[in-house]
């Protein structure tokens, strides 16, 4: 591998599980120091770890929560003290509530939380980043082809969301271009994920539904994230790529 980011300080957020896992320690194969953050797991947390220290690169591993903008600041400062910089912000802890519009049985709180993590936790993230990422740093945000396409109902407060953050790239590409900070969102669609794996009942409808047939793999989502995050991408900035297998076209 190129060896990228070598000499690079990357963030990303829900690093533990899934996803943000794969970014980590595709991030950490291209050469960078990686921190992350997690939630509750904590074996996960340490298999990532090892992961990234065993590519030779530094790996720091924080427990915050993404609905809490104190924890979040200071997730992203000490990040900045303990690996003396900061070039990349990853946001990809997300959480995934459905609950269709005037269901008496949905939990509003859920709904609530979800918002406060989904869009609250990537603002707070990206506002205690920005003075301290380097001229020319990046930001990258998980969304969904949700945001893009409804499919099914109940996912509008998820959709928004993340449509949301998609928003939030596009006026922030625009605030930081004079700087050379790119921001950009990676909208996934089906992922085998444990939260969405290839073999779960809908599998078969799900995988119709792209043009590939087929659900993606994390690490098909790294790769798009490691080079929006390298140097080949510098010129793409305020841009929404779907990784969704043309679950879209």
């Amino acid at each position: 591998m190129s060896k990228s980011l070598a000499g690079k300080v990357a963030l990303v957020t829900g690093g533990s599980r899934g996803i943000g896992a794969a970014i980590a320690k595709r991030l950490a194969a291209e050469g960078a120091d990686v921190a992350f953050s997690y939630a509750t797991s904590v074996e996960h947390a340490r298999a990532v770890v090892h992961h990234i220290e065993s590519l030779g690169v530094q790996a720091l591993a924080l427990v915050a929560d993404q609905a809490d903008p104190n924890a979040v600041t200071a997730m992203v400062n000490h990040v900045h003290a303990h690996l003396g910089r900061l070039d990349i912000l990853v946001n990809s802890a997300g959480v995934f509530v459905t609950g269709a519009i005037g269901d008496p049985q949905v939990n509003i709180a859920e709904l609530d939380r979800q918002q406060a993590v989904n869009v609250g936790g990537v603002v707070a993230a990206v506002r205690a980043a920005v003075p301290l990422l380097a001229n020319g740093g990046r930001i990258v945000s998980i969304g969904t082809m949700f945001a893009s396409r409804a499919p099914f109902p109940g996912i509008a407060d998820y959709a928004a969301s993340k449509a949301a953050v998609a928003a939030y790239s596009r006026g922030w590409a625009r605030d930081l271009g004079e700087r050379h900070i790119t921001v950009n969102t990676v909208q996934p669609g089906p992922i085998n994920t444990q939260m969405n794996p290839e073999t779960s009942e809908v599998a078969a409808l799900v995988k119709q539904m792209t043009a590939l047939g087929r659900y993606g793999q994390p690490e098909e989502v790294a790769g798009a994230v490691a080079f929006l995050a390298g140097p080949d991408a510098a010129y793409i900035t305020g841009t929404t790529l779907n990784v969704d297998g043309g679950q879209n076209s």
